[in-house]
């Protein structure tokens, strides 16, 4: 089939298309600005994230295993 329409509606509609993809594209950017913004994200969420870094190095580093050992010690050395 034979397209009806006019050159003048074709380029109607590549400029309506046009408009609609650069506010896609502008809302996009607006987006992708807040998701990294990791500073924003940090600092909303810092009560929770300094205690779960602080466990978190703390389990790592050994601390639990190093912490049996002392109360173990210091209850052989009380007997």
């Amino acid at each position: 089939m034979a397209d009806t329409r006019s050159p003048e509606a074709v380029r109607s509609e590549i400029a309506v298309e046009r408009e609609r993809l650069a506010t896609a594209v502008d809302d996009l950017r607006s987006r992708l600005g807040e998701a990294t913004d990791v500073q924003r994200q940090v600092g909303s969420r810092i009560s929770i994230l300094a205690p779960a870094a602080f466990a978190t190095a703390f389990v790592i580093s050994g601390g639990v295993g190093a912490t049996m050992r002392y109360f173990a010690r210091r209850g052989r050395e009380r007997r």
